[in-house]
């Protein structure tokens, strides 16, 4: 016990330095997630308001398998189970990407940034930090798990509390699988990538079974965690054995991570990163950005692409199950614009994409900040680069990453729905204006005050709550006009409208431009 003991001391200040470091993060993003989930129940309410409309949704669905492998399969017809089966899945996954950053943010980020060694010399436990990240982030889902079940609790106690633990229950198992990523790997960016990469195929696989069967008794949705969530069956019939899984899956990689971080050296890992080409020269800062983050490119563009496909695919399907439910049909055409419906879901689902490639944009362009503050950047800028070339290589990236993946995207809706490609890479591209808007304020904020650089993740954040969740909310039209997707023209279906085009371009290279000149007159790492 004492040498246990000695290995943990200092856990309890290094969890009380996480959660101030991360006081604007986590609220953010449990917030966004609980908001998602409380608000369901009122707009299921809305869309299918008796009993029989709910069952005859529970049938539609038995029958599209496209449909099951987007969302799942229907359980019940309880206000409680439509909840659960709308956004239970896509819950579990914002949980587990916000157990992943945390987790990574605190391991992996501080030994690549030198400030692990640095605790590390002080009074603090080799297994400290891991613990204290792995209990940031469990606080983060224990938080969303109280909020599910208090808002749910109207619905059915027994359900609540099983999507509530459902969910914390996905974000820890991921929380620990962040943990070994970070072991793994030399770097936090192949933490991240790697703990998302198994998300990613943890989310395909219970797609692929959910498609094969309507009852989430496939071996391919028991092969993946988010396929345990739904098997849960929360308001309808718990299965309460289904928790023991988790804690299994969760204490087994917890166990695997602590034993392999005491077996490596601090900065160390067990994949080293690999070396370049022995006569590979980076001949200019574009090139270096390029290196830095063709990876990431590469992961977006193929999401983008495979996400276009599906939700091509699915345009028609929607169709048939909105049918004559004047409700449903409503939310569609103030997300996609008041054209024929399956216009009206290719645009809403453009609109989501880009919604979603703000997300990339600002990434992108904090790689900036993360130069920065890692000190990575001082020897490229000690040589014959200036800060705005420096600067360039990465915007370009950026911007010129967006346009690819929402190209990409476009592609792939057409190809899913089998109709001129035309019209749709138009909705998609005309995306464009609002998502360099999105990266040109992460722009400003890092060059004027790069302290406040993660705050752009609150304003993607909340862009994409306003732009998702908004128009089921039935909130008014000024809210929605404070996004700036909300003044583009919804493609394809309606008409171009030029003007808020140009402004909204002209706004983002206005916000370039003057965190670039803040960039230029600032001193580094200020």
């Amino acid at each position: 016990m004492r040498a246990l003991a000695h290995r943990l001391s200092g856990t309890g200040t290094l969890l009380r330095f996480a959660l101030r470091r991360d006081r604007v993060m986590i609220p953010l993003w449990v917030g966004v997630n609980a908001l998602m989930v409380l608000s369901m129940p009122n707009t299921l309410g809305s869309l299918y308001g008796t009993a029989a409309e709910r069952a005859s949704l529970r049938d539609q669905m038995a029958a599209n398998a496209s449909l099951r492998a987007l969302v799942g399969p229907v359980f019940g017809d309880s206000l409680g189970a439509l909840t659960a089966w709308r956004v239970g899945v896509y819950a579990g996954a914002l949980a587990a990407v916000t157990s992943i950053l945390i987790v990574v943010r605190h391991t992996r980020d501080e030994e690549e940034s030198g400030r692990q060694e640095l605790i590390a010399s002080g009074a603090v436990g080799r297994r400290a930090s891991l613990t204290s990240a792995l209990l940031a982030a469990g606080v983060a889902d224990a938080v969303l798990a109280l909020l599910v079940t208090v808002g749910l609790a109207g619905h059915g106690v027994a359900g609540a509390v099983a999507l509530g633990l459902g969910l914390a229950a996905v974000g820890m198992l991921f929380a620990t699988m962040a943990a070994i990523a970070a072991q793994l790997t030399e770097s936090a960016r192949l933490a991240r990538g790697l703990a998302s990469g198994v998300l990613g195929a943890a989310f395909v696989l219970r797609a692929a079974g959910d498609s094969a069967t309507d009852d989430g008794s496939s071996v391919l949705t028991w092969l993946s965690p988010l396929g345990w969530l739904e098997n849960l069956r929360p308001f309808a019939g718990e299965r309460w054995w289904v928790p023991a899984l988790f804690a299994a899956a969760i204490a087994a990689q917890g166990v695997t991570a602590y034993v392999l971080a005491g077996r490596r050296d601090l900065g160390m890992s067990f994949l080293p990163t690999r070396p370049g080409r022995a006569d590979g020269r980076l001949r200019t800062a574009g090139a270096l950005a390029w290196r830095l983050q063709r990876g990431s490119v590469l992961g977006w563009s193929t999401g983008f692409l495979l996400a276009g496909v599906v939700y091509g695919g699915l345009a028609e399907s929607a169709a048939d199950l909105v049918g004559d439910n004047e409700r449903a049909r409503e939310i569609f055409e103030r997300m996609g614009g008041r054209v024929a419906l399956t216009d009206a879901f290719l645009a809403a689902m453009t609109g989501m994409l880009g919604l979603v490639a703000a997300l990339y944009v600002v990434a992108s362009v904090l790689r900036l900040h993360g130069e920065e503050t890692s000190g990575r950047a001082e020897p490229v800028l000690a040589n014959a680069v200036g800060r705005l070339r420096w600067a360039a290589g990465h915007l370009a990236v950026a911007f010129g990453g967006a346009a690819l993946i929402m190209l990409l995207a476009g592609l792939g809706l057409a190809v899913g729905h089998g109709r001129d490609a035309g019209p749709i890479l138009a909705g998609c591209l005309v995306q464009l204006p609002a998502v360099w808007t999105v990266g040109g304020v992460a722009v400003l904020l890092y060059g004027l005050a790069p302290r406040l650089a993660p705050a752009a993740w609150g304003v993607a954040g909340a862009v994409l709550v306003v732009g998702w969740i908004g128009p089921a909310l039935d909130v008014p039209q000024a809210v929605l006009d404070l996004s700036p997707f909300g003044h583009l023209p919804k493609l394809p279906g309606g008409g171009m409208e030029w003007g808020p085009v140009l402004t909204l371009t002209a706004l983002a290279a206005a916000l370039v431009a003057a965190g670039a000149a803040g960039l230029r007159r600032r001193d580094l790492t200020m």
